[in-house]
């Protein structure tokens, strides 16, 4: 996987006007290797904790617009307060870590860093975040729409009816069925077995039955 070692100045070109200074004073402070890599599918974060022989690291997908990267970044930060806290003796995404990516997001939007629709999105994850982006979904619809590069016939599976049929990244049918939860419940057309799809997983519609 290609990696980007960007040194901090260059950090102010992946995020909002008006909070690379509190960003990087985090960074600095405790020591964090920042790493920027390609588009991952199944993360679009990830964090690791400082040991006797290494810094804190956060890695963060350089391809997410400027306000998908900066509260991805909190959440990764929420995680390293969390564990220069309390060691590994919580949960990853408990009570604690939910508490220190609150009051970080607070922080951040107070400085109105954000659209204002994003903002408003933002309140259900100051009451009680998620622990992955996936179980945000109304945030992350605001947060496409702000996206550089618009790809034409792309939908989120959330955007198109139950019953339709889609087609995935790798070419797949698929028909749409009911909410279970965080995800859907989807048929491949062609085997019968059914998976479970985010509802921000992008798609193209095929046919609406």
């Amino acid at each position: 996987m290609a990696v980007t070692q960007h040194p901090m100045h260059a950090l102010a070109t992946f995020l909002p006007d008006g909070c690379f200074e509190p960003v990087v004073d985090y960074l600095n402070h405790y020591k964090v290797h920042l790493t920027i890599t390609k588009k991952r599918k199944s993360v679009l974060g990830d964090y690791r904790h400082a040991s006797q022989h290494r810094n804190h690291s956060i890695t963060i997908n350089g391809n997410l617009n400027k306000y998908e990267f900066l509260i991805t970044l909190l959440h990764e930060l929420a995680h390293l307060l969390t564990f220069e806290a309390f060691g590994n003796r919580v949960e990853p995404h408990g009570k604690e870590w939910k508490l220190f990516y609150s009051k970080l997001l607070v922080r951040f939007t107070e400085q109105q860093v954000f659209p204002e629709d994003i903002a408003k999105a933002l309140q259900k994850s100051i009451h009680n975040p998620s622990a992955t982006a996936n179980g945000e979904t109304e945030l992350l619809m605001v947060l496409r729409k702000y996206n550089s590069v618009i790809r034409n016939g792309i939908l989120l599976l959330a955007q198109i009816p139950e019953g339709a049929i889609f087609i995935t990244e790798n070419g797949r049918l698929f028909k749409k069925g009911p909410r279970r939860r965080k995800r859907y419940e989807c048929v491949e057309v062609q085997s019968g077995l059914k998976y479970a799809f985010s509802a921000v997983c992008e798609v193209k519609l095929y046919k609406v039955e």
